[in-house]
């Protein structure tokens, strides 16, 4: 047994992380931990990597108790961390990155280009990155490629075991492909991976058991060989989800929003209309368009030609205020960095588009402004300790009920949402879908995206496909299959072979 936790507990707090959860990790393997946001499974990670202490319980490496007080600690025995949001500088060169603060590389004063590159070039080379000159910024790098730089640092600890936190949550196909070859050749060579992840395809695929923590607490170890998804999923909702049925139509005939010909600096002559009630799903692949649309409806991207009608009048967005003043929402695909406000609270968050209702002469109706987020929380079934806790301390599927719940409040006639369910587990996926249905039954006109195809198929009316910045074909989502949409997804239109 390469690793033991006994009986963990954790507080943040009033908020229960742990509560006497145990678990064993064998060399060679990958060990899922699965569970919905805010079960735990992050900071059962982060304490097996030195992130965080706990308040009490015991660990074994190699069958000797030992204490982590630092993740430098953790480097010490050979554990490394690859977090979801990258703890590396972007600002400095991707060798730079692997040898800062690196308890294998004997710093001095004379350190040079070349000692950096002897020592990073092997596991650049391992992790596939080896035709990137380790001397190229590393912000310069795609996501993908800046997730395999922190692989790379993690092998040079001579890792035994790494802890991968969402590893596959930003990446697209090409490099998640990249990433499980990489996971492959590690087990091999006898590196023991816990794997944290939402991702039931994946788990099945690269995991060898699972074990799943449910608000908190340990629930069960399963081989993945010797269960299936529904029982996993029943271990950490507590019920069976039926992930097969599609949301009720809610479409009218009325045109709420008609777009002709729209160009931008991105998309090429896009030309769809969007119904009362409809659900309007954009699908292709990465950088095909389709957040793009999203912003120049919203005033984000400027139109350079093109019509587009709202609510049968002329509408020329011009900056997002002036998109919301005209009924129009978007739900940003990267919550952290283009949604909320990590260091203010819950419901500060929430009420952050709606001010002028609580505000008088430069005073905020507080007790206004909660009573409303009261009555959107119970809504969205949003879980926090306390309204005024920072947002950051909620798990991923809260946070996004609160970016939700914001534009409840602000409650657009046409609303974007682009990836909602991006990095949330499948209870909160199900809480996401229920409200999408909600809104289109209200009558509003809803368009998102989404990288999973399932997703579309299940609560779209309509799917509408991208490739290149342009539209390759509009499908009845109940009509069409996988299989066609991503034929679309693939196409070249003839004016891009031109």
């Amino acid at each position: 047994m390469l690793l033991r936790a006994e009986h963990i507990f954790k507080h943040f707090g009033g908020v229960q992380a742990l509560h006497d959860v145990t678990v064993a990790i064998e060399a060679g393997e990958v060990h899922a931990l699965l569970g919905e946001n805010g079960a735990g499974k992050s900071t059962l990670g982060k304490i097996l990597a030195g992130v965080y202490p706990p308040d009490s319980g015991d660990i074994y490496w190699q069958g000797k108790q030992i204490r982590l007080h630092s993740p430098t600690e953790a480097q010490r025995l050979g554990i490394g961390i690859i977090f979801q949001e990258l703890d590396l500088f972007s600002n400095l060169t991707v060798e730079e990155n692997i040898v800062v603060r690196n308890l294998h590389f004997d710093e001095t004063v004379f350190d040079n280009r070349k000692r950096c590159e002897e020592f990073c070039r092997p596991f650049l080379k391992k992790v596939r990155l080896g035709d990137i000159p380790g001397n190229r910024i590393l912000g310069d790098l795609s996501t993908g490629e800046m997730q395999l730089a922190a692989i790379a640092r993690a092998l040079s600890f001579n890792a035994k075991m790494i802890v991968m936190d969402e590893a596959t949550s930003s990446l697209t196909e090409d490099a998640v492909e990249n990433l499980f070859g990489l996971i492959h050749d590690l087990k091999k060579q006898g590196v023991a991976i816990i794997y944290v992840s939402h991702k039931m395809d994946e788990i099945f695929r690269i995991a060898d058991r699972v074990t799943v923590l449910r608000d908190g607490e340990y629930v069960g170890t399963r081989e993945t060989s010797n269960t299936t998804i529904d029982e996993l999923i029943r271990m950490m909702v507590g019920r069976s989800i039926d992930q097969t049925q599609s949301a009720a139509s809610h479409r009218t005939d009325e045109e709420m929003l008609q777009v002709e010909r729209l160009c931008t600096r991105k998309l090429r002559e896009i030309s769809f209309s969007l119904r009362r009630g409809e659900v309007l799903g954009i699908a292709g692949l990465v950088g095909a368009g389709r957040t793009e649309i999203g912003e120049a409806l919203y005033g984000l991207d400027g139109i350079r030609s093109g019509k587009i009608s709202l609510k049968n009048k002329p509408y020329t967005p011009k900056t997002p205020h002036h998109a919301m003043e005209n009924g129009i929402g978007l739900l940003p695909e990267d919550r952290k960095l283009s949604g909320l406000m990590s260091q203010m609270g819950v419901y500060e968050n929430m009420s952050l588009s709606s001010l002028h209702r609580y505000s008088t002469a430069g005073w905020i109706k507080v007790k206004d402004e909660f009573a409303d987020c009261d009555k959107i929380a119970a809504k969205t079934l949003l879980k926090a300790a306390s309204p005024k806790h920072p947002v950051d301390s909620l798990s991923g599927g809260n946070q996004q009920k609160v970016l939700l719940g914001r534009w409840l409040l602000v409650d657009p006639d046409v609303i974007f949402l682009d990836d909602p369910t991006r990095g949330v587990d499948v209870g909160a996926k199900e809480d996401i879908y229920a409200m999408i249905e909600k809104l289109a039954a209200s009558g509003k006109g809803v368009m998102m995206t989404s990288s999973e195809l399932p997703e579309l198929l299940r609560c779209c009316d309509r799917i509408m496909v991208m490739n290149e910045g342009r539209c390759t074909g509009i499908v009845d989502a109940r009509q069409t299959t996988q299989e066609e949409i991503m034929a679309l997804a693939a196409t070249v239109m003839e004016e891009n072979e031109a």
